[in-house]
């Protein structure tokens, strides 16, 4: 009787071993692998997290582990990227407190047309070409025709034989430029 319950025991010892050798044995690797295709090394680690996890949760046998591992690993890098929504010109100025303050949209939208909201506008614009001017000329572009001119990304790619995501990744670097340098003049603002 003792024997019938030791094999399960035996297993799972097994089974664990297996776990730990192949985590300890790909970890480098993989890690290698996304580190080239993710430019977060907080996404890296949670997508190594989240094929390990797939790894362990798995009961059908994998024949080829490490072509198994790869090909789990790309697609939830695949996965993340297409969860990333770009970032928008309305998201540079959103507070993260949520509290209400100074919002450049709302000058936008406002018809009135006294003095001071021209003049904030002109103050904007002038800061957000300045701002552009500063950046490459492929994040400039990306950023010009996706927000700007409403051009989207499919057609982008189609143009400039670049991928989605290399765009996708050239907006939101300039997206975060813009974000700093207009960050001065918005708390200059709100000072006043």
């Amino acid at each position: 009787m003792n024997e019938v319950l030791s094999i399960p025991t035996l297993m799972a010892e097994a089974r664990k071993r297996n776990i730990t050798e192949v985590i300890n044995t790909y970890s480098k690797r993989l890690m290698g692998f996304i580190r080239k295709r993710v430019p977060n090394e907080a996404d890296a680690e949670d997508i190594l997290q989240d094929v390990f996890y797939q790894f362990i949760g798995t009961n059908k046998p994998i024949e080829q582990l490490t072509a198994w591992l790869f090909t789990v690993t790309r697609n939830k890098i695949t996965d993340r990227q297409r969860k990333h929504k770009p970032e928008l010109l309305e998201d540079i100025y959103s507070d993260a407190d949520g509290e209400a303050g100074f919002d450049w949209t709302d000058l936008f939208f406002d018809k009135s047309n006294n003095p001071e909201n021209e003049y904030l506008r002109n103050l904007f614009w002038e800061a957000l070409y300045t701002a552009l001017n500063e950046l490459p000329p492929e994040q400039k572009e990306a950023f010009v025709l996706n927000e700007i001119e409403g051009v989207p990304f499919k057609t982008m790619a189609a143009q400039t034989g670049e991928t989605i995501n290399t765009l996708l990744s050239r907006k939101r670097y300039a997206v975060l430029h813009l974000r700093e340098r207009l960050g001065s003049l918005r708390e200059a603002l709100l000072l006043t």
